[in-house]
């Protein structure tokens, strides 16, 4: 009688090969630290790291072959970002440990410097855009989801979370200051911030129509160094202008008072790529489990999120973050 000898099954094996050979390599473990926050574009990644096109293309294959990297295709172009671990997987626990170990390095100088570059570019290109755009602005906007199609749900978020009669509210890119009149009849003090003066000047008209007394509008950066702060901080359809969304969670982390809250309404991720020559969009919508991860990042607690199904495809998510009562430390 022969003895049989069980076969295993090689592809957990194979699995786990492919991540420690994507992780085997320099260049790789830099491209997965510069996408701990952010994603890229092949173009965009051959530039910041002084490459030819088709060799970091070989390395992303790489990368998204060993699960490491996710795609997300917006219009011609693909983009990369970091794929979450699964920690019940082959691998998941590696995949987390390498993630941690890469987090723990810094960039060389170079490679900081041409991201930067980068980021520069796309909030040239956003700026551009809305200095050619004003006029267009809502309507092209309304094509995809204009305030009237999550108004309620935003509200509803809003209202559930009790401001004090005190209270103060900032809005963020109040585009041409619809939702002006539902914060000034629900905080003492408003504050709309916009880096352009021709939609602030929409804004402005709203406020007059409205007798808006308790409304500020000021022409300034939000991301800049202000001493300025509200008990609510309101980003209706701006994300997506940010060049690096993730940075911005944590300059608008230090807008929230300790205590105070973060409303976000977003698109999710979505492929239709007219939106970005049509309403000068940086990014796509977002996954939602990176608006959570940033927010987290900036020291921020999410809280609870509304998704709302438009007719048109598109799906918004209106979400909730809280910087905790006893926070006071600047980051």
């Amino acid at each position: 009688m022969s003895l049989q000898i069980p076969t295993l099954s090689p592809e957990p094996f194979d699995d786990l090969a492919a991540l420690c050979k994507a992780g085997n390599d320099p260049l790789r473990l830099n491209v997965l630290r510069a996408l701990a926050c952010d994603s890229f574009g092949v173009l965009e990644l051959a530039q910041i790291f002084a490459i030819g096109q088709s060799g970091m293309s070989h390395h992303l294959k790489v990368l998204a072959q060993a699960d490491l990297v996710a795609t997300r295709r917006e219009a011609n172009a693909i983009f990369y970002r970091r794929a979450l671990p699964d920690l019940a997987g082959t691998g998941g626990r590696v995949h987390a440990a390498l993630l941690i170990e890469v987090d723990d390095l810094d960039l060389p100088s170079d490679v900081q410097a041409r991201m930067a570059l980068v980021q520069r570019q796309r909030a040239a290109a956003s700026k551009n855009f809305f200095s050619r755009m004003e006029e267009k602005f809502r309507a092209q906007q309304d094509l995809i989801a204009g305030l009237p199609q999550y108004r309620d749900s935003l509200l509803a978020l809003l209202d559930k979370l009790n401001f004090a009669p005190t209270a103060s509210a900032l809005e963020v890119g109040p585009g041409d200051g619809g939702f002006l009149p539902e914060l000034a009849s629900r905080f003492a003090h408003v504050t709309a911030l916009d880096n352009s003066a021709e939609m602030l000047e929409l804004a402005r008209e709203v406020c007059t129509r409205e007798q808006l007394n308790n409304v500020e509008l000021r022409l300034a950066d939000a991301l800049s160094a202000l001493s300025l702060a509200a008990d609510c901080v309101v980003l209706n359809m701006v994300l997506h202008h940010f060049s690096d969304p993730a940075h911005a969670f944590v300059q608008l982390s230090e807008r929230v008072k300790p205590g105070g809250s973060l409303l976000v309404t977003e698109l999710c991720s979505h492929n239709q790529g007219w939106a970005r020559e049509a309403c000068g969009d940086l990014w796509l919508g977002f996954e939602q489990e990176d608006l959570a991860r940033w927010a987290t990042a900036a020291g921020l607690v999410p809280g609870e999120s509304l998704y709302v199904g438009l007719r048109n495809g598109f799906q918004i998510q209106v979400r909730h973050f809280q910087r905790p009562a006893g926070d006071t430390h600047h980051r």
